[in-house]
């Protein structure tokens, strides 16, 4: 494995010299597809993206695809803004290579590649298996993956509410899979619940995954990255899952803020870079660990106005509920695909279901651009974002104020 790691940050020589050493010269006279993430992750990806083309100068071919899951596919400019080209430059500089979104939706562009049989499924999951996991989960996947001689995953690693942490293997699964992995896995995550997963390096969802992984018959690298800020703090390139690991503790180390007590209210806000609800709710849950039985999450957007390009029909049906309110509901709403229900447990966060009344262990309130009518259909709170002053949040021993909130986890020490 080629790593390079900074106490603060990797200057501009040694990515390039840790990227070319990991690299060049690796895939002379093969196609390769590499696998990035989209604008919803910080990562210096324009740089990546010129370093990447230059090191793999030997290769036959050289494209790229968003791992977009269920994400909005973006349009070519919004491509090449995410990459840092302008179209002038994909049309001449690099016009040789391919720039893709996965389209999770088109069953043209899936292939089955195997399944995990409920039998599997159940052991994986242990303690956690519930009837409403299903049977045998097909392995469908971006059928381009088939079509490279190897396939270099390149994106970050940070704490994450499904899997524990992002990065590696995801990319794959959910990030060009066909819908069954997306809802299996992100519904497993929510059976688990945020608390138990999240900053968490083995679980079951992660297990999952790997064993989707392994059906893959495309070899495997990935160049694991660690962000600290908006530069890099290591780089790991290797088999996926040894880098992956690696990545995975040093964002133990990076990307948790510890505290000594719970607090009573967050001001979480959330950056432009999530532009929905759908990847905005990470405001709420990087901060879920810390929060005092009946307090509140305030999720502080004034840019944010839409829920979900994508789910956003079946979110307004349903609401925002704690996992058993669907569990013990589940006729009710087992037509909903289980990822949309997976978001919406883990936007209310824990509680409980008893006796037909709903019993959240927090308060989600949205301060955002959508309305006060839609927040209540949705089931969350509502505040006038106007009304908030985030500079009166500072210093305060109860409350506090995340200024860019989704990537940092927050956890008590006890």
């Amino acid at each position: 494995m080629i790593k390079a790691v900074a106490d603060k940050h990797l200057d501009s020589d040694t990515i390039r010299e840790t990227i070319f050493a990991g690299l060049e010269g690796q895939f002379t006279g093969q196609r390769v597809l590499i696998l990035i993430p989209d604008h919803t992750r910080t990562v210096p990806l324009p740089e990546l993206f010129r370093l990447t083309v230059e090191a793999l100068h030997n290769a036959r071919q050289v494209d790229y695809m968003v791992a977009l899951g269920t994400h909005p596919p973006l349009s070519e400019e919004q491509l090449c803004k995410l990459v840092g080209i302008t179209p002038q430059e994909k049309a001449s500089t690099y016009a040789h290579v391919g720039l893709f979104n996965h389209e999770w939706q088109n069953p043209d562009v899936l292939v089955e590649i195997g399944k995990l049989t409920r039998d599997q499924v159940q052991e994986i999951t242990g303690e956690y298996w519930h009837e409403s996991l299903g049977g045998d989960a097909p392995i469908r996947i971006n059928r381009l993956a088939l079509d490279y001689d190897h396939i270099i995953i390149l994106g970050p690693v940070f704490p994450h509410e499904v899997v524990g942490f992002s990065g590696g293997a995801k990319y794959l699964f959910p990030g060009i899979s066909g819908p069954e992995m997306i809802n299996v896995t992100h519904w497993l995550g929510a059976l688990i619940t945020i608390l138990e997963m999240i900053g968490i390096k083995q679980t079951p969802v992660r297990d999952m995954i790997h064993a989707a992984a392994a059906m893959v018959p495309t070899p495997i690298t990935l160049v694991a990255l660690v962000v600290d800020g908006y530069d890099l703090a290591g780089i790991f390139i290797g088999d996926h899952l040894e880098a992956w690991s690696a990545a995975a503790d040093l964002s133990s180390e990076r990307h948790i803020v510890w505290l000594d007590e719970p607090v009573q209210s967050v001001l979480s806000a959330a950056p432009p870079m999530y532009d929905e609800l759908w990847t905005a709710a990470k405001a709420m849950y990087k901060m879920e660990p810390v929060i005092a039985d009946g307090g509140e999450v305030i999720i502080y957007a004034p840019h944010l106005d839409e829920v979900s390009f994508v789910h956003g029909k079946y979110i307004y049906e349903i609401g925002y509920h704690v996992r058993d309110y669907f569990l013990k509901q589940w006729d009710t709403f087992k037509h909903v695909p289980a990822g949309v229900i997976a978001h919406s447990t883990h936007l209310k966060g824990s509680g409980l279901f008893e006796n037909g009344t709903e019993k959240p262990r927090i308060n989600v309130t949205m301060a955002t651009a959508i309305s006060k009518e839609d927040c209540r259909t949705l089931n969350l709170g509502y505040l006038p974002y106007g009304d908030i002053h985030p500079e009166n949040w500072q210093n305060s021993k109860d409350c506090i104020y995340v200024p860019k909130a989704g990537e940092m986890l927050y956890r008590l020490r006890k």
